[in-house]
């Protein structure tokens, strides 16, 4: 069966799966949105995670701020069945009881795994100071 052509909208829309993911506080399912494969370099962590143990490890420490993300600006690239959305975004994070906002760069690259599309790559940092 061929696979369906990637939407530019479809993509876009994974960001806010991811982030859905998030809200739950449940680190399996922010992991399980990535492939087996995957390659994560987080914001606030210099460690890269390249297995599926790695990658949910790092989300147990996330989820503790209670992040709630937002798009700024994106860009979306298709090269099916492999996708790309990198832009900026904002996170609310929740430290010791108090509000903090920070903005950052992202880069999500997609591949399309039988129905689902699954994260292989994604990088993220915070935005330089001027």
């Amino acid at each position: 069966m061929p696979q369906k052509e990637a939407t530019r909208r479809e993509i876009a829309q994974l960001f806010h799966v991811w982030n859905d993911a998030l809200k739950t506080g449940d680190p399996k399912q922010v992991a399980a949105l990535y492939a087996h494969d995957a390659t994560l370099l987080p914001t606030l962590s210099k460690e890269v995670r390249q297995t599926p143990e790695a990658i949910e490890d790092y989300f147990e420490d996330f989820l503790k701020l209670q992040p709630k993300g937002a798009i700024i600006h994106q860009n979306v690239s298709l090269y099916d069945p492999i996708a790309i959305n990198s832009g900026v975004y904002t996170f609310e994070t929740m430290i010791e009881g108090v509000k903090h906002h920070m903005i950052g760069r992202f880069t999500f690259v997609y591949r399309k795994e039988d129905d689902d599309w699954k994260i292989i790559e994604h990088h993220s940092s915070m935005m330089p100071d001027d």
